[in-house]
């Protein structure tokens, strides 16, 4: 099988939306600082977004490991495991990181401003998830379970991917709370 990365760099249609509006670079994997796992796990940036924020694969394997978000601001958090799972969250919440409450209501609101500036948001990215064979019901999630799905991995599940900054051994703060 194919690797999802490759998939996205060869579709150049999912690779223009997940660059904007899900603000997601794979020619941006390093990070501005030096970090570390608390727990000493292997730590692979891969991506990054335009605000020097990165995304690393956590542990040993492939493309199914966690998926751990830095924000260049000291935050951090689990946003998915493995990256069909973020890529699917990028695809159908794409402002994932203004969501703070995980509420269908916030996501509603920032999704009215984003058709706001692209009135053809929804038509990209079922064009961007076909390409990946994502599309038609075919595995995305609504808003809702996207949006509950970030919630567990974050505020649950990512309590054992505690990101250090290495220099001060001081721990990022986390994106969520629960």
């Amino acid at each position: 099988m194919e690797s999802l990365i490759a998939a996205v760099r060869e579709q150049e249609e999912a690779a223009r939306f997940l660059a904007w509006p899900g603000d997601f670079d794979l020619d941006r994997g390093d990070h501005v600082e030096e970090v570390h796992l608390a727990s000493g796990a292997a730590l692979e940036g891969f991506a990054g977004d335009g605000a020097g924020g990165t995304y690393f694969f956590c542990g040993e394997g492939g493309e199914e490991r966690p998926i751990l978000y830095a924000g260049s601001e000291g935050g951090a958090a689990l946003v998915a495991i493995g990256l069909p799972e973020l890529v699917r969250l990028l695809l159908v919440v794409p402002w994932w990181r203004g969501c703070q409450a995980f509420t269908d209501e916030e996501s509603r609101e920032l999704e009215a401003e984003y058709l706001e500036d692209m009135p053809d948001l929804v038509a990209r990215r079922d064009r961007a998830a076909a390409a990946l064979g994502l599309g038609l019901g075919l595995g995305l999630p609504d808003q809702a379970e996207a949006l509950a799905r970030l919630r567990e991995v974050a505020t649950q599940l990512g309590e054992d991917f505690v990101l250090i900054f290495t220099p001060e051994g001081h721990p990022y703060e986390p994106l969520f709370t629960p």
